[in-house]
């Protein structure tokens, strides 16, 4: 039977999900054992002042270093690389394993906490677009709870409880924003820059996703995401604009009744059920006041002016490593989007430059994705100046 979580690991500590994370397991008077970043050493060097754990992990080797002589007065253990990402992910005491870590990174420590039997409250969008097969299966084989923690997957999440038969669902709907480009043209969307697309009208978000926000990329792997938590096909997982995001998903069952999730859009609220579940505790946050909501509206995502949404489905369709090479090459050309080094229409020529050239593997090893995983990469960097 399931059980809140009372000792947490969280990787990706120092990240946007990740403070919050640490906001919640705060309020809920949660022991945290063990945390992880990459370089970020000033922020983890508070929070491991703060929450004592046992354990961190940088995964710069020279950020480690920097941190290792700065705890040198604690008895907390730092470690070093991403391999030792899995070490925390395993710890014995721990009962849950927030993965808020960005990128393919959080793959294998995902896989090894999942074998550990832990619950994950996922946060790590790559884990499941790029091998989702193997991580729901995964999560079969040994029992490992997985709750989400996106706020779209944790509204459908919460709108299945009671759902016995998946047969029931007629389809998934999934809110987006439309982000900052909302109602522009495709050429005008092209015109923006750097700064434009950082600018997500309701959420406050790590600069990644907030550029996926953007491309509407990142709805297009929530349909992914989907797809492989619900084993679902993609005619059954459906997307609308909801520029307010009050409501964050709604499930539509076989005999017309539509269940949908709403709350102010906070990442604390979905963090929290993904800890509590499947209890509900008293959150100190002021609740959704339906009286002072602008009117909700819905509309239709437009798909020619932000293709990569269409790209994702496409893939998702593909299946085998199609989603992984779709990832990777989005994150590699968000990377320079995000360094200035090409402009906004760049994002989706260099991704399906990629999806085109990389031949896909069916039914795929994990040696298959993380080979994937690499040939999109290598690509998108020997092509940009093209």
């Amino acid at each position: 039977m399931s059980k809140a979580s009372r000792k947490i690991v969280v990787l990706g500590s120092t990240g946007s999900i990740g403070r919050q994370t640490l906001d919640v397991a705060e309020q809920l008077g949660l022991r945290v054992l063990a945390l992880t970043a990459d370089k970020s050493v000033d922020r983890m060097e508070a929070q491991a002042r703060k929450f004592r754990p046992g354990l961190v992990i940088m995964t710069n080797p020279e950020a480690a270093r920097d941190l290792k002589i700065r705890l040198a007065d604690t008895e907390t253990r730092v470690l070093s690389g991403p391999a030792a990402l899995e070490e925390a992910a395993v710890l014995p005491e721990a009962d849950t394993v927030v993965t808020a870590v960005v990128g393919m990174v959080g793959l294998r420590p995902t896989l090894a906490a999942i074998a550990a039997n832990k619950r994950i409250a996922l946060a790590n969008k790559e884990t499941l677009v790029c091998a989702g097969e193997l991580v729901m299966d995964a999560a079969e084989k040994s029992g490992a709870e997985i709750v989400p923690v996106d706020s779209e997957h944790s509204a459908i999440f919460q709108c299945l409880q009671g759902c016995g038969d998946r047969r029931e669902i007629r389809r998934l709907i999934l809110t987006c924003s439309g982000g900052p480009f909302y109602g522009m043209s495709r050429e005008e969307a092209g015109r923006m820059t750097r700064e434009d697309a950082l600018r997500h009208p309701n959420w406050t978000m790590g600069p990644k996703i907030t550029v996926d926000c953007a491309t509407l990329m990142n709805k297009g792997l929530e349909v992914i995401e989907a797809m492989r938590l619900y084993r679902l096909p993609l005619e059954q997982v459906d997307v609308v604009i909801h520029r307010q995001s009050i409501v964050h998903s709604l499930v539509e069952f076989r005999d017309g009744a539509v269940l949908a999730q709403l709350g102010t859009p906070d990442m604390r609220l979905p963090i929290r059920y993904a800890l509590t579940y499947p209890a509900r505790g008293e959150n100190p946050a002021e609740p959704l006041d339906l009286l002072r909501c602008p009117p909700l509206t819905f509309a239709q995502p437009d798909r020619e002016t932000f293709p990569c949404l269409r790209l994702a489905e496409v893939a998702a369709v593909k299946g085998g490593t199609a989603c992984t090479i779709l990832n990777a090459a989005n994150e590699e050309v968000v990377r320079l989007f995000l360094a200035d080094r090409i402009g906004f229409d760049g994002i989706f020529r260099l991704t399906i430059g990629a999806m085109t050239d990389i031949p896909v593997v069916l039914n795929p090893s994990l040696e298959d994705i993380l080979a994937a995983d690499g040939a999109a990469r290598d690509w998108v960097l020997s092509h940009w100046k093209s």
